[in-house]
């Protein structure tokens, strides 16, 4: 966990937690932005994608608006065999292709700062 305020990752309750934890964009500046602790990513190609990446996605080609989880990418990443985890629409192992979206952005996890 990284408990600084509006930049950082943490979640202690319902009512207590940081905005990066539900807000897409929130998420995008912890994970590129962070010199604290917790997780560190960068944007990649989609071929670099592995199990604990992010992959966000724009339906209307403009703003992101859900980030699920990477739990698979099979042999040869791409949208038909990458398989992700979300709670928005309580999916697991849901194929990547399965949604309908305009762009897409891979936050590839690249370190995880500890203290």
């Amino acid at each position: 966990m990284n408990p600084t305020r509006t930049f950082g990752w943490y979640y202690y309750r319902s009512n207590n937690y940081a905005p990066a934890w539900t807000g897409v964009e929130f998420l995008y500046r912890f994970l590129t932005g962070n010199h604290g602790v917790g997780p560190v990513a960068a944007e990649a190609d989609l071929f670099q994608a592995r199990p604990g990446d992010i992959v966000q996605l724009s339906f209307d080609g403009q703003t992101f608006r859900h980030s699920p989880v990477i739990v698979s990418v099979g042999e040869r990443p791409a949208p038909e065999n990458i398989l992700v985890a979300a709670h928005t629409f309580d999916a697991d192992n849901r194929p990547l292709a399965s949604y309908t979206y305009a762009r897409f952005r891979l936050l590839h996890v690249t370190r995880v700062n500890v203290p």
